[in-house]
């Protein structure tokens, strides 16, 4: 990450544009070493007053929710991960992001929420929504359908993995690039368990006549100073908690977006 200078005084001639103080409103602001931090955990308005600077994202969107009868569990996709961080990934295990040029003017920024679960063969899951700051875009956790097929195992920024179903394979769904990974598949059985949801670090499992597919691993960020895990598949820890993007066995959790500037 180059902010077209040494921060500590020492190095290229800055920027023009670097020198001028950025004031800015919106979300819950920290700061971390030499960068203020703003977190929104609910949609909102990042509002630039003046200055200008090259600023860090990770946003992150609503995951879906799980197929949650008896023990035929499929679980949600996570929320799509976008990240700009040096040395860290985006989701899907991708380089990070180009940073995004601030500039006086308001920002919107929605946070997407997470999808409901179906709690019974009857009832269906649903979507994640997608998570908006200004141009990006995360994209909702697919879900993981209905028990009695009538809804399809759904993309998404992460996808569902396949409702459990005992005289079929359900294929999970699949995950969208720089966003995260695919869920896993069910595999038919007297036991009807289902796969695992994808994460933003990795594939949800195959489910087996035994046991849910596991939920795929999670990525790790250190945008506001300590590192914190989000985007974890369902099937993987039970209930995500809110504002991580995470896919439920029950309900998904709801997005987040952190943005972090030099100071």
């Amino acid at each position: 990450m180059s902010f077209g200078y040494d921060v500590l005084g020492f190095g290229s001639f800055p920027n023009r544009s670097q020198l001028v103080p950025l004031e800015a409103t919106g979300g819950t602001i920290t700061t971390s070493g030499a960068f203020t931090i703003h977190t929104f955990t609910s949609s909102g308005t990042f509002a630039v007053q003046s200055g200008t600077r090259d600023a860090d994202y990770l946003v992150i969107a609503g995951g879906g929710g799980g197929f949650r009868d008896e023990d035929t569990k499929g679980g949600g996709g996570a929320g799509g991960y976008r990240n700009t961080v040096d040395g860290e990934y985006s989701g899907r295990n991708s380089a990070a992001e180009s940073q995004l040029p601030i500039e006086p003017g308001n920002y919107t920024v929605t946070i997407g929420a997470g999808g409901a679960n179906s709690p019974s063969s009857t009832g269906t899951a649903t979507k994640g929504a997608d998570t908006v700051f200004g141009s990006i875009t995360s994209l909702g956790g697919g879900a993981s359908g209905s028990g009695l097929g009538f809804d399809p195992i759904q993309n998404g920024g992460c996808g569902a993995g396949g409702r459990g179903d005992n005289s079929a394979n359900i294929a999970g769904g699949s995950g969208t690039a720089g966003q995260g990974f695919d869920g896993g598949n069910s595999v038919a059985g007297t036991d009807q368990q289902g796969g695992g949801g994808g994460g933003a670090g990795g594939a949800g499992a195959v489910g087996s006549d035994s046991s849910n597919g596991i939920g795929g691993v999670g990525l790790s960020s250190s945008i506001t100073g300590s590192a914190v895990t989000r985007a974890v598949g369902g099937n993987r820890h039970g209930d995500p908690a809110a504002n991580t993007g995470g896919g439920g066995i029950g309900n998904g959790a709801s997005g987040v977006v952190i943005v972090r500037y030099l100071t």
